[in-house]
């Protein structure tokens, strides 16, 4: 067993390796796992099941806090939903492609039907509404 001091709980080896965490994308995992904007003028999600997008900064403040939420409901839907990461300032082409014009902005993909983007730090009771409406995911 080894105590984890982020989250002040004893984890063990396997407890560990089936946590669900959020992903960082580059443009070239957003077009093979989102949308290939390259190849389709529209819209056609890419995944297997439905997603969360966050676009963020390093710097910004809002996204530092909403990080620890979005690791949370990656936990808590666990496979139910991806969770992506998006830093803007290294992929400024997937920011100009939707438009990202301030930070954080979350982009809700579900498996049929239009995106839905939102705009700041949403907090999670909100994001989990959002998941419920949009896509459609329960806990």
């Amino acid at each position: 067993m080894v105590f984890c001091k982020k989250f002040k709980y004893a984890t063990t080896k396997f407890e560990r390796k089936i946590k669900k965490m959020t992903e960082n994308l580059t443009k070239e995992a957003f077009l093979e796992k989102v949308f290939n904007f390259k190849e389709n003028k529209e819209w056609k999600f890419e995944g297997k099941k439905p997603a969360l997008i966050d676009f963020y900064a390093d710097w910004c403040g809002p996204c530092k806090m909403l990080a620890p939420i979005l690791e949370e409901l990656s936990e808590e839907y666990g496979d139910k939903i991806d969770i992506y990461k998006i830093d803007t300032e290294a992929e400024q082409e997937l920011s100009a492609a939707f438009g990202i014009r301030s930070i954080p902005s979350m982009l809700f993909c579900p498996t049929e039907g239009e995106p839905q983007m939102a705009n700041g730090a949403l907090p999670k009771a909100d994001s989990e509404r959002v998941i419920s409406e949009v896509l459609k995911v329960e806990k």
